[in-house]
């Protein structure tokens, strides 16, 4: 399933979908920002560095920008 993130405009900034039981987080273009992993509660970026706890993910669409 796909949620778009939108501004207070209606503008899309990106989306996230579930890839079970994995969460990926993509900007407008479709470039990977990061992904939450619901096992170990993690949100990572694009590079694997950890990103913090919970998901985090419109967090890393909304600063990437």
């Amino acid at each position: 399933m796909r949620d778009e993130l939108r501004d207070a405009s209606g503008r899309l900034l990106g989306w996230t979908q579930d890839n079970g039981g994995r969460s990926e987080g993509r900007d407008t273009n479709g470039a990977l920002k990061g992904w939450y992993d619901r096992g170990p509660n993690e949100t990572r970026g694009a590079d694997g560095s950890l990103s913090g706890y919970g998901d985090l993910l419109a967090a890393l669409i909304v600063g990437s920008r």
